[in-house]
């Protein structure tokens, strides 16, 4: 139990305020402790039920996504001559022209079919997807299975961003966001450790190593939507307890159905843009890391069983970092300094690897990139999500964000260019400040919006009291 108070979490009171007493940062006031203990049995229930079933479909799909990339090192390049030309970036690329269009028509299914439904459906096909791409004979049938994938994957991460959000508090969700992406980081870093085991597999049945990667993958992706079936939960329409506390925090816990009118006017919204954009830089950062980490650590020279080992710690210790930037900023409750500062860190980690030639050197750039630009996936969802009210609003709002950022895998996929392999370093000075100085503008406006909602000049979202994270 802690007591906090400023412009975010006392919405509507002054400085001077009497604090409001918090436990998880749900208000208390009014409330009795049956009801609180009601509210927090159900919280804790969705924790344990929810996030990591998601997390692990979650993990799996980037696992799935980024196997190419281990596929090609294990015999995938010689045998359907990937080497040649630019095939290799245009299989990188292929994956997401799709994945852009269908993220917000997928969350409009989603709520009409349900999340088990649905989320579970994506996760199969996409599964059976991988498993055929082990059959392939042909790069181009390898670069056909890459955009049924983008197809079907598409819609999963932004229905659970949105699914998340419909179940937490303001400054309950970054937490949960990040247990959810911290599960799909630790995966990806053992994803390579596996991907060597498999690899061990060579030769068995007449297949080379790369086609074990895809094969087995795609096999636990099918078992992990069939489990996902089960374990997944709808939305909390029918949950009183949940209701009640999101109702308490924003006013938005009834669902409103999405219209073209409402879609055109959460378009117009200039804010929403930011975030997409927003996130566009941080995911152009985490695929090119992605992209090229196994590729970078070759070319310092180790062997292909090193280079799979040393890719897991990176992205292991990368995980409690992630969880505790979250924490601090659900606890502050602040977003943008955290933003900030990771995105500091990850430009940091990024020069490292691209200018030394000290390889011990290098290797620690990847632990801090990998660190700052993953912690500012959970903190930009959240930040967005705090400022925002109405279900048919967060819809298009997380479709639209995580949409962008798949366009930060394009724009990794073209500017990582193959005639500047290992190091890639026009790729790397192409991500840009625009974290940095977009981010300081957001904050003069929203705490100049406050400001104006203190004065009583202006209802922010339409509900009384309701003030800006920042």
């Amino acid at each position: 139990m802690s007591r906090l108070s400023n412009d975010a979490t006392t919405p509507g009171k002054k400085s001077g305020a009497v604090e409001l007493e918090l436990v998880d940062t749900i208000d208390t006031v009014e409330v009795s402790h049956e009801q609180l203990m009601l509210e927090k049995k159900a919280t804790r229930k969705t924790d344990l039920r929810l996030i990591p079933i998601l997390g692990a479909c979650y993990s799996i799909s980037v696992i799935d996504r980024i196997n190419i990339s281990a596929a090609r090192i294990a015999g995938m390049d010689a045998e359907l001559s990937f080497n040649i030309g630019n095939r290799y970036s245009i299989a990188l690329l292929v994956f997401f022209v799709t994945y852009f269009i269908f993220e917000i028509s997928s969350n409009v299914v989603l709520r009409k079919v349900g999340a088990a439904n649905w989320l579970s459906l994506l996760c199969f096909s996409w599964g059976v997807v991988i498993f055929g791409a082990g059959f392939a004979k042909d790069w181009k049938e390898i670069v056909m299975c890459r955009a049924l994938l983008e197809f079907f994957e598409a819609g999963f991460f932004p229905g659970c961003v949105y699914l998340v959000s419909c179940w937490y508090t303001r400054y309950e969700v970054q937490k949960r966001l990040a247990v959810f992406y911290g599960i799909s980081i630790l995966a990806n870093g053992f994803g390579s450790i596996l991907a060597f085991g498999i690899m061990q597999l060579s030769g068995k049945a007449g297949y080379l190593g790369w086609r074990w990667i895809f094969i087995i993958n795609g096999l636990m992706t099918v078992f992990l939507a069939l489990l996902g079936r089960i374990l997944i939960v709808d939305f909390p329409d029918k949950i009183k307890a949940v209701q009640d506390k999101l109702d308490r925090d924003r006013q938005d816990a009834e669902y409103d159905e999405l219209t073209m009118r409402k879609f055109t006017k959460a378009c117009g919204r200039w804010e929403l843009w930011f975030f997409t954009f927003q996130f566009f830089s941080v995911t152009t950062i985490v695929y090119a890391l992605a992209f090229i980490i196994p590729i970078i650590l070759a070319g310092m020279g180790y062997t292909t069983k090193m280079v799979f080992l040393l890719a897991a710690p990176p992205a292991v210790a990368a995980v409690p970092w992630v969880l505790l930037i979250s924490y601090l900023a659900d606890r502050t409750p602040m977003r943008a300094p955290w933003i900030m500062m990771q995105s500091v860190l990850g430009i940091i980690g990024l020069m490292m690897i691209a200018y030394t030639k000290h390889n011990g050197v290098g290797y620690f750039g990847v632990f801090v990139g990998l660190a700052g630009a993953n912690s500012n996936i959970p903190t930009c969802l959240a930040w967005q999500a705090n400022n925002i009210r109405g279900q048919s609003l967060r819809m298009v709002a997380s479709g639209l964000q995580v949409a962008f950022g798949t366009l930060g895998g394009i724009y990794a996929s073209t500017t990582f260019m193959q005639k500047e392999a290992p190091l890639y370093r026009t790729g790397l000075w192409a991500v840009t400040f625009y974290m940095l100085i977009s981010t300081g503008i957001m904050v003069w406006h929203y705490r100049r919006q406050n400001r104006r909602a203190d004065r009583g000049d202006v209802v922010l979202e339409d509900m009384e009291g309701f003030r800006y994270t920042y």
